[in-house]
Parts: structure tokens; sequence; C-alpha cells
């Protein structure tokens, strides 16, 4: 075993841990949840639980996986680096989400952050992004995504999320 393999096992190990304390954490959170039975017998807090107990289970497989080897396909010196811009791109988008979603809407919300996080995936592809046109067809799209979701939610769940108007359609 070489030194860039026993860091690359530490640092995938330290992933699969980070993986699990977020489990851990989602699993407090959802021990403060109600737990009685809503729509179709499954109450409030079964999400949450559900996505813990993945993470944790996910989380395990990962510290397994680099306890025993590693990714074992990867190759050894491979110096890919990590495309920092599209990441900011993708953090930008969820904190503007979260931002303005009680501003704008759910709705409006969701597309920018659809618009913003493609753009972070386009520009890691290289740079040819499109202009204008992908911007318009990206926020097109998010729209196309995010108001059937907030109807879903709104009108056939009746779970309430911040909409632009009273009416309940946008």
């Amino acid at each position: 075993m070489t030194a860039s393999h026993d860091t690359g096992q530490r640092y995938q190990t330290i992933v699969g841990a980070g993986v699990c304390l977020v489990g851990i954490g989602m699993a407090v959170g959802a021990v403060g949840i109600p737990s009685e039975a809503g729509y179709s017998g499954v109450g409030p807090n079964f999400l949450p639980w559900l996505v813990s107990c993945a993470l944790m289970l996910c989380g395990a497989f990962l510290v397994y996986e680099a306890r025993t080897g590693g990714f074992r396909d990867m190759e050894e010196g491979d110096d890919q680096k990590p495309y920092w811009p599209g990441f900011v791109w993708m953090s930008a988008g969820l904190l503007l989400n979260a931002a303005l979603i009680t501003t704008i809407g759910f709705v409006f919300s969701c597309a920018l952050c659809f618009a913003m996080a493609t753009r972070g995936l386009r520009n890691a592809q290289g740079p040819s992004t499109g202009g204008l046109r992908t911007w318009v067809v990206d926020a097109v799209l998010g729209l196309l995504i995010a108001a059937p979701v907030y109807w879903m939610f709104t009108k056939f769940l009746a779970i309430s999320l911040p909409g632009l108007t009273q009416s309940g359609w946008i």
C-alpha cells in the first residue's frame, strides 16, 4: 500500500462516517416529530426515519468499503480536481431558494434553484454554456418540475407550502 492509497482510504472513511453522522442527526430530529398516523396510516415522522436509516446504512457501507480497499476502480494518481465554480453555483442556488421561498413562493424559488444548479453542472462540462437561451430553458424546465410538485403537495396532500399568491395555484 502506498501513502496516497492510505490517505485516500482515510478520506473515504471520513466521508462514510460523515454520512453516518448526518443520518444520526436526522434520527435525533425525527424523535421530536409526532408519530400519529395520518393519511394512509403513515405519520409525519415516517419519511425522516426512512431517510435517516437509509443514510446510516449507506454511511456504514461506505466505511466498510473504505476500510476494505476503498474505491476499487480508482486508478493510482487520479489527479481530477473538484470543480469549485460549479459547487458555488449549486450552493448559491440552494441558499437563494431558502432565502426567497417565503418571498417569491415555492415554485419560483425552486425554479431558480434548478436553473442555478444546472448552470453549475453545465459549466463543469466545458467553456460553452449556451448563454441566455439555456438560462431560459433551465428556468422553464424548473417551473415545469416545481409547479406540479407544489400543486400535488398543496391541493392533494393538503400540505402548506409558501405561495406567491393567495389563490394556492402559484
